[in-house]
C-alpha cells in the first residue's frame, strides 16, 4: 500500500518522536526502556541507522556479540560513511577474539576518515597489542599531531591521548640511545665544529626536535643558511673587543652606580597593542636595557657616559640597515627571569653578545644549540632562528648587544640590504 505524503509526515513525526524519547531514557539510565523504544523505530523504519546502531550497543552489553555484529553490519550499509559504526565493530569483534575482523574494521574506519582520532588510536593500540611498539608509536605519532592542544583534549579520550603521548615519548628515549651506541664510532671522526650539526640531525631524526628556520621579522634573505652559532675566529674584530672586557664593563658598573637612569624596560607595547609572549615582560624592568645605538641612530649622552665602550663598538664593523641597524646596548636580565622564544628582525645581520656580568645559572638557547655566557668571550649567533634566554641565578646578567653584518653577504649585497630596507621604509611612510 503507498503512503500519502500526509502519512509519510505522520510516521517521520512517529519515529522523531520515538529517538527523542530513547534518547532520554537512555541518558536517564533506564536501558531496557531505550532499548525497547529503539526497537519500535526500529519496526517503523527498518533501515534507521542510529537505531541499529543503539540496539548493536544493547547487544553488545548484554554479551551477544553475533547480534552485535549483525546489527552493526546493518548499521553500516545504512550509513556507509559513518566511521563511528566501524569504529564499534572493531571493538566487538576485539570481544569476539576475531583479530582480522578487528583490523578489517579499523582499516576502513580510516578509509571514511584518515583523521578519526578513535580509529587512529585504534589502530595504534592494535599495533600495540600485536608487539608491534615502533609502528605504534609512529601512529601515536600522527595522532598527537592531528590532535587539538591537550586543553581541548575530549575528556572520552584523554586517557588514550595521555598513554600516546608517553608512548611516543619512550619510543623517542629508545630511538635516541640506539643512535647515540651506533654514531660514537663516526661522531668521533667528526671535526668539532661539524658535532653540532649531527646532534641536531639526529634530534630530528628521533622527533625530539623540529628543523629550526630562519623567521625574520621584517626582512629575510633568502637562501642564506640557519646557522645558530657563528665561529668568532671568524671575525677579526672579536680578539680586540674581548681585551676590552673588564673596560667596558667598568663603564658598565659606573652607568648603574648613579641608579636607573637611562635604563628602561626592553618590551615596551603601547596599550591597545597586542604583546603575545611578552605579556610577563611588558614594561618591566626585569628585562632591561641602556641604549647606546637605537634603530641606526647614536644614543650620543648614553655613548658619551661610556667612551671605552664607544670606541670598542666604533672598531667593529657593525651592521648598517636603513631604520634598524646598527642597534647596540647594555642589556640586564634580572634573577629568575626568562625571555621567551621569540625571532629578530633580519638575517642579513648577525646579533653578539659580548657577556659581562654573568652568575650561575644562565642559558641561552638559539634554535636546538644550548650555550652558557662566559664572561669576556663573545657569541654571535642569527637571532632570526628561534631564541631564548634564562636567568635562573641570584644576580643580574648584563651583556653588551650590537649588530654585525652576516659575513655570507657581499659587500654588493649589503648595499641591496639597505636599498630594499630604506625603499620600503620609503613606500610604508605616510606623508
Amino acid at each position: 500500500m503507498r503512503r500519502g505524503p500526509k502519512d509519510t509526515a505522520q510516521m517521520t513525526a512517529q519515529v522523531d518522536a520515538l529517538v527523542q524519547a530513547a534518547g532520554q531514557a537512555a541518558n536517564a539510565g533506564r536501558w531496557q526502556d531505550a532499548e525497547r523504544l529503539w526497537s519500535q523505530v526500529r519496526t517503523l523504519a527498518p533501515d534507521h541507522p542510529q537505531a541499529l546502531y543503539s540496539l548493536a550497543i544493547h547487544a553488545f552489553q548484554r554479551g551477544d556479540f553475533t547480534g552485535a555484529m549483525e546489527l552493526l553490519k546493518a548499521a553500516n550499509a545504512a550509513a556507509p560513511d559513518d566511521p563511528l559504526i566501524l569504529m564499534t565493530a572493531s571493538v566487538v569483534q576485539r570481544e569476539r577474539g576475531d583479530i582480522d575482523g578487528e583490523w578489517q574494521a579499523i582499516i576502513d574506519c580510516l578509509v571514511i576518515d584518515p583523521y578519526f582520532l578513535p580509529g587512529m588510536l585504534s589502530k595504534a593500540g592494535f599495533l600495540e597489542r600485536q608487539g608491534r611498539t615502533k609502528a605504534a608509536a609512529n601512529v601515536y605519532r600522527d595522532v598527537l599531531k592531528v590532535s587539538p592542544p591537550e586543553a581541548h583534549w575530549p575528556d572520552a579520550l584523554r586517557t588514550q591521548l595521555q598513554h600516546a603521548r608517553e608512548a611516543v615519548e619512550a619510543h623517542t628515549e629508545a630511538f635516541d640511545a640506539h643512535l647515540q651506541a651506533s654514531l660514537a664510532g663516526p661522531r668521533a671522526a667528526l671535526e668539532i665544529a661539524a658535532t653540532g650539526r649531527w646532534a641536531e640531525a639526529a634530534s630530528i631524526l628521533t622527533g625530539r626536535t623540529q628543523p629550526y628556520w630562519s623567521n625574520a621579522n621584517q626582512l629575510s634573505v633568502p637562501r642564506l643558511p640557519p646557522v645558530p652559532f657563528f665561529d668568532r675566529a671568524d671575525f677579526s674584530w672579536v680578539a680586540d673587543l674581548e681585551a676590552a672586557t673588564p673596560a667596558i664593563r667598568d663603564e658598565l658598573r659606573a652607568v648603574q652606580q648613579t641608579g636607573q637612569d637611562g635604563f628602561s624596560p626592553y618590551i615596551a607595547y603601547n596599550p591597545g597593542e597586542p604583546v603575545n609572549q611578552w605579556a610577563d615582560l611588558n614594561h618591566s624592568d626585569r628585562w632591561s636595557s641602556f641604549p647606546l645605538w637605537r634603530g641606526g641612530v647614536p644614543v650620543r649622552e648614553n655613548l658619551d657616559r661610556c667612551p671605552r665602550t664607544a670606541r670598542a663598538l666604533e672598531a667593529v664593523k657593525m651592521a648598517r640597515i636603513s631604520g634598524l641597524c646598527p642597534n647596540a646596548m647594555f642589556s640586564v636580565l634580572a634573577p629568575h627571569t626568562w625571555i621567551p622564544p621569540h625571532h629578530g628582525e633580519t638575517n642579513a645581520r648577525l646579533v653578539v653578545h659580548l657577556p659581562l656580568i654573568v652568575p650561575p645559572g644562565c642559558t641561552y638557547r638559539v634554535g636546538y644549540e644550548r650555550r652558557t655566557w662566559t664572561e669576556g668571550e663573545v657569541l654571535i649567533f642569527d637571532d632570526t632562528l628561534e631564541h631564548e634566554a634564562r636567568n635562573d641565578g641570584d644576580e643580574p646578567r648584563v651583556v653588551l648587544i650590537f649588530d654585525v653584518w652576516n659575513p655570507l653577504l657581499s659587500a654588493a649585497e649589503q648595499d641591496m640590504v639597505q636599498a630594499m630596507t630604506t625603499a620600503a621604509r620609503d613606500f610604508n611612510t605616510e606623508a
